[in-house]
């Protein structure tokens, strides 16, 4: 019979991993990016990317203390995504595109 922590370990590793692999994309999303919007939105995903890593690590330690860590990661991700947003528009309409 399997042990349900062995199952439990390999899925938490196989998330890591994942998890590490999508930063390193999005990492080179944000090199590559040709448009502000798409940098935007890849840091976006990167922030999103450390609240899944906290949020593992959370399960990792059994520690209800990185979950105040992920709810602030994820409201500074949004109200920077949502500043950065702004910042485009405005960026776009004082230019005189559309």
């Amino acid at each position: 019979m399997i042990d349900i922590n062995t199952v439990f370990s390999a899925i938490v590793a196989f998330s890591l991993f994942l998890l590490f692999l999508s930063m390193i994309l999005v990492c080179i999303r944000i090199v590559q990016g040709p448009h502000a919007g798409d940098r935007v939105v890849a840091l976006d995903m990167l922030c999103l990317l450390g609240v899944g890593m906290a949020a593992l690590a959370a399960i990792i330690n059994d520690s209800m203390a990185f979950v105040d860590v992920v709810l602030g990661i994820a409201l500074i991700g949004f109200l920077a995504t949502v500043a950065f947003a702004v910042f485009i528009q405005r960026g776009t309409t004082q230019s005189g595109e559309d």
